[in-house]
């Protein structure tokens, strides 16, 4: 700060102080809108912007700000909203908060015993507002109101705004330009909203030509926390967030509430969903393994002649086989799938013409995990054939040399040299790389979105579904609803073992560390 000029002083205070006005104009919305939890958070974090610009002893945290705010925003508030969602019973039909439902309800209309219509007349200021005029059909009585002023106004046709023509006729109103024929649906949707008071019953929206008399259906007693249905005498009890009845009638929609682990518990003590998770999970684990290690297999072995120095040829070997890795997953997947199509994929016809027989590749279990396989592999090897040709030109030529001079043949010394030195530099990204396969969404969900299905499944969990797979359709493709909860405990759950297979990893990789030192 004692470097910085005047005018930089003067921009960065500025620059700061409109920052500032910003932070407490949101503050003040979100007071307004009781939203606390995001009050909390935007007052942290523009006291702690303050800090750093005007703190000198917080100067060396500026550099260190943006990459904590990202992995806060990025990784952190997901998984910490994860956690709370999977505490709660977020789902289809309980979406909203509970004083939204309650509104919901409340603006719910039913039609009066004995209903009333009036036809209308609809017009639009100079600002887009809307005026309408209604007029009783027994009566002719006259009146006006808007949808920013819904008392009703008897009309006095002395007044010089209305129009007569000298049949005694209102053909218009001074300053207002009247809505006609199609003209009404563009404003359908405003009309429908409006909701007059008339006496003890109100005035609303039946069809698109007339208004009719309506009461209010529900009535909400915050204290006693109780609903009642105005028309039947019916009253609703908030149980779990959904209003109920005594004879256990509910009402939609409902409203999220904190259940605890009611939906880890559903997973551990529902047998079969119990049996979905452990059929779910024991692929995943096959899957990712599988992936893993014939990838690595692969790329080893293509690294070990890619390292042969006297391999012609060899730069444009490399370039070749890099070409799975360059293409985009997403584009690679749907030519996959295009291939293994049992009527019309090249793999069928291959078959068809040398074996006389086809596949129905996607449509059986087995056959579909194995191609999942097969094309994860695919797109995994160069990966790890540029790895393992990394690691192989860090180790010393000494070494070999030393095997041979001890009697090793070509086998050992991959054995006892070189696996050993590569697993201390590689044993890392192998668990990342069954970590990315333990959460590969994108493949899975291109390729088979989880299918073929499995016939008495509980849960949307087909024979191809991996864990993050199965917890996108318990979330979106259920068959009672989205179940948000439920699939948050879920995602809770394979963070736990991805955290638990990468620590058990990272500790034996510290072993491999050990041994070579």
């Amino acid at each position: 700060m004692r470097s910085s000029s005047p005018i930089a002083l003067i921009v960065k205070y500025v620059i700061l102080g409109i920052v500032d006005a910003v932070a407490v104009w949101a503050g003040v919305g979100l007071v307004m809108a009781a939203n606390y939890g995001l009050l909390a958070m935007l007052a942290i974090g523009a006291g702690a912007l303050n800090v750093l610009v005007l703190s000198k002893r917080a100067y060396p945290f500026r550099y260190l700000a943006p990459g904590l705010a990202f992995l806060f925003g990025m990784v952190v508030y997901p998984i910490l909203y994860t956690a709370y969602v999977s505490l709660t019973n977020l789902q289809t039909g309980n979406l909203l908060s509970k004083d939204q439902v309650i509104q919901l309800f409340e603006d719910r209309y039913a039609a009066a015993p004995d209903q009333e219509t009036f036809t209308y007349r609809a017009f639009l200021d100079d600002h887009e507002s809307l005026v309408v005029l209604l007029i009783d059909e027994i009566t002719d009585r006259e009146w006006i109101t808007s949808e920013g002023d819904p008392d009703l106004v008897v009309v006095d046709r002395s007044d010089p705004q209305f129009e007569i023509d000298e049949f005694g006729a209102l053909v218009g109103i001074s300053g207002l330009s009247e809505v006609t024929g199609l003209q009404r649906y563009q404003i359908l949707s405003r009309l429908e909203t409006l909701a007059f008071p008339y006496g003890e019953e109100y005035l609303r929206l039946s069809g698109l030509n007339a208004f009719k008399t309506f009461i209010r259906r529900y009535a909400f007693d915050w204290e006693t926390d109780l609903l009642t249905d105005l028309t039947t005498g019916m009253v609703y009890t908030p149980i779990d967030g959904t209003f109920t009845a005594d004879d256990g009638t509910t009402l939609e929609p409902g409203y999220q509430v904190w259940v605890g682990g009611r939906n880890f518990g559903s997973l551990l003590s529902n047998a079969a969903m119990r049996k979905d998770f452990a059929r779910v999970f024991v692929w995943t684990i096959v899957w990712s393994l599988m992936s893993v290690l014939l990838s690595f297999s692969v790329g080893l072995g293509l690294a070990l002649l890619l390292n042969d120095r006297k391999l012609r040829l060899r730069v444009i070997y490399r370039t070749l086989l890099i070409v799975p890795y360059v293409m985009p997953v997403f584009i690679s997947a749907l030519v996959w799938r295009g291939m293994f199509n049992a009527q019309f994929g090249i793999v069928n016809r291959i078959f068809q013409s040398l074996f006389g027989t086809t596949f129905r590749w996607l449509d059986d279990p087995m056959l579909a995990r194995g191609v999942l396989i097969f094309i994860n592999v695919w797109l995994s090897f160069p990966y790890m054939m540029l790895i393992s040709l990394g690691a192989l030109q860090s180790i010393p030529d000494q070494l070999y040399e030393a095997a041979r001079v001890d009697g090793a043949g070509m086998f050992r010394r991959f054995w006892r040299v070189t696996l050993p030195l590569l697993m201390i530099s590689l044993a890392p990204l192998l668990i990342g790389s069954f970590a990315f396969a333990f959460n590969n969404f994108t493949l899975i969900y291109l390729v088979t979105a989880g299918r073929p299905a499995v016939l008495g499944a509980a849960t949307p969990a087909g024979a191809t579904d991996i864990l993050i797979s199965w917890t996108y359709r318990i979330a979106f493709q259920g068959g009672s609803g989205n179940q948000l909860g439920l699939a948050s405990a879920v995602s809770i759950l394979i963070f736990a073992i991805i955290a638990t297979i990468s620590a058990i990893g990272f500790r034996l990789t510290k072993r491999l560390e050990e041994v070579y030192k």
